[in-house]
């Protein structure tokens, strides 16, 4: 009883990855491990870890020891989502009021409706037990996600927070809740660095002030990544970004 079956998992889970940055706890390791494949996704990078697991972590995964001897190991987030198409960061931290340009997010179930049937990479992006991603870390993420909880303590165990996320991608794209799919794809990882580098060289060739710079960058590439662009659309866009930012260049 409960032990895994020689199964194949679901083909659209092999475009997931779960993220995991400085995980404190190896036993909450191990319990991603294990949820993670619970609803058949494959793959978990974990940053700041060397990979030499625990019997905790071992014995929490269960029948996931797999997932545990697969898992790819990187010394930033940077590196761990260079072959992503979006990246999705996580925090239950909430800005409230006008100024949420920054904390601006979207809700677990948004996301696999957005991506039915698409191609392209897409990882979710999970911070420490303790303090969760840092503003610096959310800024290498495209899209920020919160798991809707109680005000009066929202902060979800990591363990948990994962398996609501994985949920909701298997309950959106398992064949017997399939939708019509479309012929498309995600943003190249590619293309994905060269808009987010573009934005950051427009901004920074603006004469705004210095402190409103962040806020427009990150308002600009929140904006574009929650339409999901094409390749196609965001060439276009590199276009007008580019070229409106060789023009503040020269104007100085």
């Amino acid at each position: 009883m409960g032990g895994r079956l020689e199964i194949d998992t679901p083909a659209e889970n092999g475009k997931v990855t779960i993220v995991l940055v400085d995980p404190k706890y190896d036993g909450n390791i191990g319990a991603v491990a294990r949820t993670i494949l619970n609803f058949g996704i494959n793959e978990l990078r974990v940053v700041g870890r060397d990979g030499i697991w625990s019997d905790e972590a071992r014995n929490r995964a269960k029948h996931a020891q797999q997932i545990l001897d697969n898992c790819a190991h990187f010394d930033s987030i940077k590196q761990a989502v260079e072959d992503c198409s979006v990246v999705i960061g996580t925090s239950g931290k909430r800005e409230i009021g006008d100024k949420i340009s920054f904390r601006h997010f979207v809700t677990p179930e948004e996301i696999p409706k957005r991506l039915q049937g698409v191609e392209g990479k897409v990882a979710f992006v999970f911070g420490p037990e303790d303090i969760g991603l840092t503003n610096e870390q959310l800024h290498e993420c495209d899209l920020l996600l919160t798991i809707p909880t109680w005000e009066g303590y929202p902060i979800l165990n990591l363990s948990h927070a994962v398996s609501i996320i994985c949920y909701s991608w298997y309950s959106n794209i398992s064949d017997k809740h399939s939708i019509e799919r479309q012929e498309s794809r995600l943003l190249n990882p590619e293309l994905r660095r060269i808009l987010r580098s573009e934005i950051n060289r427009l901004v920074e060739n603006m004469s705004t002030k210095e402190h409103k710079k962040q806020g427009i960058e990150e308002t600009m590439i929140r904006v574009l990544m929650r339409g999901l662009p094409k390749d196609d659309e965001i060439h276009r866009l590199l276009g007008v970004i580019s070229q409106a930012a060789d023009s503040f260049d020269n104007s100085d």
